[in-house]
């Protein structure tokens, strides 16, 4: 229902952009005032900044509905920054001329050299953004666990998170993934949900994508826990449509589940195993996926009651929350992603007062809790001012103090 009520200050916001990109062009060059560019332009335009609904509603062919869902994900990006920065220099120009009473303000060398600099800035941004969302970066931690393990003093642990596999990422992101994280050398692989992007169809070729995540080499295995995103369900520029009516077998897809199974990646849902009889993994349900398809998931001291404290509980959970209730609990370490630490510029500023911990590392007691900016990206297809990374963490075993 929001994106409805969204939908008219989403096309003014459109308007307003295409306004000052008309009289910027048309000021520069008499071409560019003629009827005949001006109706091209606003048709390529229209096709590119309707391309979020037009990929939501048509479905078929698939390559159109591929075309156009990949389309508005990179114009959603795109549209963002050209808001930010024409709303910049619209509001330098008002400065300039109320405030300052410059002269200089109304001539057409200013205007045209304006414009000229947010159109570069535009395109640079956008193309950082895109290109700095397919680099995997490596980010390093070093956790010390005050539990003894036996014939064992660490663990290398790969946290992934987020790789929203769909339209934004498929065979070749997921190789390249692979790679960085077999380079680790991992003792074990967690990844911290959102694995799809909400509609299992999305992945171009599944069976290549899960022959691409079963060479992921590690000693103990790849375990991981659902996030908000793994379901089918309809989704417009970021925004879900799920209704109360629909079946819960076609919202919690089957397919995804045989999919981690032949990507030899096992799945926790509120379930605990011990490894080697060295350690535990606790895998959590997600808190906004349980409400979706109505479940319920346990809590944190339900899921560690039977568990024996003194060994090291290593707990995989998407969202960042009831970090007290996990430390109370017992857990050692605590895995997560979701926030994407805001993705794009300045989403990394506004999600800090959203979470205890947005990104990175923290401490909750006796228990570390490290956030993933995640592997991915969700709706727009780029990354400014964060990164898509993995993180690589080296976990010590020291015996407890008397």
């Amino acid at each position: 229902m929001i994106a409805i009520y969204l939908a008219p200050v989403y096309i003014i916001l459109n308007l307003y952009i295409l306004r000052w990109a008309y009289l910027w062009m048309g000021s520069c060059h008499s071409i560019l005032r003629t009827m005949a560019f001006r109706t091209i332009f606003a048709i390529i335009y229209t096709i590119l900044s309707t391309s979020l609904v037009s990929g939501f509603f048509i479905k078929k062919p698939r390559v159109l509905h591929r075309a156009l869902k990949i389309t508005g994900n990179y114009f959603l990006g795109i549209f963002l920054y050209s808001l930010m920065i024409v709303m910049a220099a619209d509001l330098g120009r008002l400065f300039f001329k109320y405030v300052c009473r410059v002269s200089w303000i109304h001539s057409r060398i200013a205007f045209n050299v304006a414009g000229a600099v947010c159109t570069l800035l535009i395109i640079g941004l956008c193309v950082r953004g895109i290109v700095h969302a397919k680099y995997i970066k490596v980010t390093p931690y070093e956790v010390t666990i005050s539990k003894s393990v036996p014939d064992t003093d660490k663990l290398k642990v790969v946290l992934v998170a987020d790789t929203h596999f769909g339209y934004n990422a498929g065979v070749i992101h997921a190789h390249e993934l692979v790679r960085k994280i077999n380079k680790q050398k991992p003792d074990l692989v967690c990844i911290a949900g959102d694995i799809f992007d909400n509609e299992y169809d999305a992945i171009r070729s599944p069976e290549k994508l899960s022959k691409v995540l079963r060479s992921i080499k590690s000693t103990y295995g790849v375990y991981a826990c659902w996030g908000n995103h793994d379901l089918n369900e309809a989704i417009l520029a970021g925004f879900t449509f799920h209704h109360k009516g629909d079946n819960i077998s076609d919202v919690k897809d089957p397919r995804m589940n045989e999919f981690l199974r032949k990507s030899n990646i096992k799945l926790l849902e509120d379930e605990s195993v011990l490894i080697d009889n060295k350690f535990y993994i606790v895998g959590r349900k997600d808190a906004s996926l349980i409400e979706k398809i109505h479940e319920t998931r346990k809590a944190p001291d339900q899921l560690t009651k039977l568990l024996d404290r003194d060994k090291p509980i290593l707990v995989i959970d998407h969202q960042p929350k009831e970090l007290q209730e996990l430390a109370d609990a017992g857990a050692d370490l605590d895995l997560c992603g979701h926030t994407h630490n805001g993705q794009t510029f300045p989403g990394n500023l506004t999600i800090k007062p959203m979470w205890e911990n947005p990104c990175g590392i923290s401490q909750k007691d006796a228990m570390t809790c490290i956030v993933t900016s995640g592997a991915g990206v969700w709706g727009p297809a780029m990354r400014l001012g964060t990164d898509s990374e993995i993180c690589s963490i080296q976990v010590n075993f020291v015996s407890p103090g008397p």
